[in-house]
């Protein structure tokens, strides 16, 4: 019996396939699949008689891929974490049950059936021999399939770094392709045309955004009629970057500031987008701000993205919702730090900001209201 049960322990650690595969790995597997296809997106938006909207739908996928995957590959090391901790536990334990039964697989079958009490005493080692076999196999069918788990986990960081290294390259390829198809842009309507020599003047003579913010209305007044109510939908605008709410309205941060709207923490070159039909009031260098984008979604409100690495467009043009305005600055990670960063589970890889403010008339009002917000 006891030959058996070691025959049946050593063929659970080798044959058969893992009950299911863990949800990490189901996770990351899917974000995979989501950067083959941002991958042929990007090949056809070469030809797309609207490459911007392709490019800008393309960047966007690669986006949602790569925080799949880094999701999938922080949540696959604390699966292998714990699955480690729990062998640690039972090493010693494990290590003595193994020994017992290498000892007594290789004891002769007579003295197996041998009880220092006799036949009665042999009847009831067989008993809880018999009793002990399906818990000892269960627990050996239960360390299986985590060996196995840890297996595909191993696995899926070895592809997913090739992955990585690929996926990286064609989303900067991408994004540059998406700055040059927005500056060949020619066929954007137009509120208003910019004066650059009072736009200059209003930039260099406003000492606070309020200032600059009021000087731009006065400069270029629109006659704006929007047919999509801006106001009816407040609390349903998707950020205008992928991240994370990181300060709210009015709230001091750590260099004890206080600013009248929102910061929202993200990743390096993140794509930034018109989160409602808008017109474009400025785009450049402003204060201490960093390159920042003005939309004008209806009359009386200005919505100000504060913080950008690379603006598009030109002043005046009218926006659609979800149309590209900018990059967010830094440096792509290359595939080691992506992969450090997600195993860790850290904040480490949102390392940009941006802030966000609406005014409406001359007042700011919290963005949030707008914005469906979340702070992790």
């Amino acid at each position: 019996m006891m030959k058996q049960l070691l025959v049946a322990l050593l063929l659970l650690a080798t044959t058969s396939p893992a009950v299911a595969q863990s949800d990490p790995i189901t996770t990351a597997k899917r974000a995979s699949q989501m950067l083959d296809h941002a991958a042929d997106s990007l090949v056809a938006a070469e030809s797309a008689s609207d490459r911007v909207g392709a490019l800008t739908e393309t960047v966007r996928a690669y986006e949602e891929g790569l925080s799949a995957l880094r999701e999938g590959l922080r949540r696959a090391s604390i699966q292998e974490r714990s699955i480690a901790l729990v062998f640690e536990a039972k090493r010693d334990r494990l290590s003595r049950l193994l020994g017992i039964l290498q000892t007594i697989g290789t004891s002769p079958a007579p003295l197996l059936m041998m009880h220092p009490t006799g036949a009665i005493g042999t009847a009831r080692s067989g008993m809880i021999l018999s009793e002990v076999t399906p818990a000892l196999q269960s627990e050996a069918l239960v360390l299986r399939n985590q060996l196995e788990e840890v297996r595909d986990i191993r696995s899926l960081q070895q592809s997913a770094a090739t992955q990585l290294t690929t996926s990286l390259a064609e989303v900067q390829t991408a994004r540059s392709a998406l700055s040059k198809a927005v500056a060949d842009r020619v066929d954007l309507p137009r509120s208003f045309t910019s004066d650059a020599t009072q736009m200059r003047a209003l930039v260099e003579s406003s000492d606070t955004l309020q200032s600059f913010a009021s000087g731009l209305t006065d400069l270029n007044p629109t006659d704006l009629n929007n047919p999509a109510d801006f106001e009816a939908a407040k609390g349903t605008l998707a950020l205008p970057v992928s991240g994370t709410l990181l300060h709210r309205f009015n709230e001091t941060d750590a260099a004890g500031v206080k600013r009248p709207g929102i910061v929202i923490a993200t990743r390096a070159q993140s794509l930034v987008t018109a989160p409602w039909p808008a017109t474009l009031r400025y785009a450049g260098p402003l204060l201490d701000y960093g390159n920042v984008v003005i939309l004008e979604p209806s009359k009386g409100f200005l919505l100000i993205l504060a913080g950008l690495g690379q603006t598009f467009g030109e002043v005046g043009e009218v926006l659609d919702q979800g149309a590209p305005v900018g990059l967010m600055g830094g440096l792509t990670p290359n595939p080691d730090a992506f992969l450090i960063t997600a195993a860790k589970g850290s904040g480490g890889n949102q390392q940009e900001t941006l802030y966000i403010e609406l005014r409406q008339g001359d007042e700011p009002v919290d963005p949030a209201t707008w914005f469906a917000t979340n702070k992790e």
